[in-house]
């Protein structure tokens, strides 16, 4: 495998069903490879498997057949520890329904992934609050989401995803649910961790101009990715909406 890719996926086949007259098959062939620190941005319609795929790549899901290397480890040979290990550790995941625990604070829910990890309490919080703080969110640690706005509760999705310092972020759709303003403020954020602190980021999208913002536009249609083009150059400087 190329030393600078962090992820490669060879003929990626996935099916449900297999070996019932019901079987159904999202994706024909994927062939897919990113670079450590790219932004790429996978853009379909509803139903062309965005979602199949966004699953597959984060190690949620094993692919039916092909080969899949993530960041030198073959994921289609190991083991499920292993695969967890690696979603704790190695990829943060974005949402479009932010999935954060209704019951925790938003500190709880930045810390829980390092609880997995078996920080220590002290070292957790201090993360946490830090992490809160550079996404704009320090006055509202204390809030549970039901307590939050849309915008607000991605932040902390954002905030937890970065808790082990992952090497590659997954954005499934992460400004859909949110008004265009907050969108911005979203994507600015994906931006500047990018451009700071050279995460690799996939962002799955149905917004093509979103998806112009990243370095490579890969279109999905029905199981298969048509087409590939680069994404026009952007200043973070030129759009901020101002404080995140």
């Amino acid at each position: 495998m190329n030393g600078n890719r962090v992820i490669e996926l060879n003929k990626i086949y996935k099916r449900f069903y297999e070996g019932k007259p019901n079987e159904l098959e999202i994706l024909h062939g994927i062939d897919l490879t990113v670079n450590k620190g790219e932004f790429i941005s996978i853009v379909g319609a509803s139903g062309s498997g965005k979602s199949t795929l966004m699953n597959i790549i984060g190690a949620l899901d094993r692919p039916s057949d092909g080969s899949y290397i993530l960041d030198g480890v073959d994921v289609c040979a190991a083991e499920d520890n292993e695969l967890s290990h690696i979603r704790n550790r190695q990829i943060g995941f974005v949402f479009q329904t932010y999935n954060l625990i209704p019951r925790n604070s938003a500190l709880k829910n930045v810390e829980l992934p390092m609880m997995y990890a078996r920080l220590r309490k002290s070292e957790r919080k201090r993360k946490a609050e830090e992490l809160l703080e550079m996404v704009g969110m320090a006055d509202r640690m204390t809030h549970n989401p039901d307590e939050l706005s849309g915008g607000q509760k991605q932040r902390v999705a954002i905030a937890r995803a970065l808790a082990n310092d992952p090497s590659i972020i997954l954005a499934d759709e992460p400004t859909g649910a949110l008004d265009s303003k907050t969108g911005r403020m979203i994507m600015d954020l994906f931006h500047k961790l990018h451009e700071e602190r050279g995460i690799t980021i996939i962002l799955i999208t149905h917004s093509p101009e979103l998806a112009e913002e990243t370095e490579r536009v890969l279109t999905l249609m029905d199981g298969q990715i048509i087409g590939e083009a680069r994404g026009k150059s952007y200043d973070l400087r030129e759009h901020s909406t101002g404080t995140l």
